[in-house]
């Protein structure tokens, strides 16, 4: 996991993205997880395991455009909820790993550290998790220093790297994009292509934030798609109204 960013924001940035104000400590920095041990319906079924992927995208998908998400209150209506929610309801449930304090994307987080493997490197698949840091100001001290604040799951990678999620924010289920190779940028300068949605918005004082600035680590609890092996859906399913794409 990256270490918390140490840069000063003038003012206390606006939410614009995320619905996951949920208490709970600060998260530290530690060391990215390489562990090839998933917990995953189907064991070691390489079908069954790529057809999770397409179910997890499929289920989350049919969420777009829905301003609140229940889970008959086993998780809360926030983006740690939605990922939790989404999994759970394909047999596999990342609970267990919370510790005292922690908060929903840290808890999320922690499960996937301990099951799964987090990196930063290379493309995500459909179905992999991204956590964000610093998605709004939790300690109210003006500072980009509060850790994961946000996790969205990945719908599909573009060839160019762009990666397109959909998560639990402010408004609803939506869909947003996100360029870890271009993370300064809102969009592709010679195609107009928009490559980052704003996460994080300003007050008028301090500056809105990119998907791309705010990333954090991607997050698998999947082993990865074979290669060659291409979803069944629809790269992008209809965006609902007032979504950003």
């Amino acid at each position: 996991m990256p270490r918390p960013v140490k840069r000063l924001l003038s003012c206390l940035p606006l939410v614009l993205g995320a619905a996951c104000a949920t208490p709970g400590a600060r998260v530290a920095a530690t060391p990215g997880v390489e562990d090839s041990s998933f917990a995953s319906p189907g064991g070691g079924d390489p079908s069954v395991q790529v057809e999770t992927r397409w179910r997890v995208v499929a289920t989350a998908r049919r969420l777009l455009g829905k301003t609140s998400v229940h889970w008959d209150g086993r998780f809360p209506d926030d983006c740690s909820g939605l990922v939790l929610g989404v999994y759970a309801s394909v047999g596999m449930p990342l609970t267990g790993s919370a510790r005292p304090g922690d908060n929903g994307v840290t808890a999320v987080w922690r499960w996937t550290s301990a099951h799964g493997r987090l990196f930063r490197t290379g493309h995500p698949d459909p179905g992999d998790l991204v956590f964000f840091h610093d998605t709004y100001d939790r300690d109210h001290d003006g500072k980009l220093d509060d850790g994961l604040t946000h996790v969205a799951l990945v719908e599909s990678v573009d060839p160019d790297g762009t990666v397109t999620i959909i998560h639990r924010v402010s408004r609803g289920v939506m869909r947003y994009r996100m360029s870890v190779e271009r993370p300064q940028l809102r969009s592709d300068p010679g195609s107009g292509k928009v490559l980052n949605d704003w996460l994080r918005g300003s007050s008028g004082k301090g500056p809105a934030v990119l998907t791309g600035q705010l990333f954090a680590v991607y997050g698998a609890v999947l082993p990865a798609a074979p290669e060659g092996v291409r979803s069944p859906l629809p790269v992008l399913a209809p965006q609902p109204k007032g979504g950003d794409i």
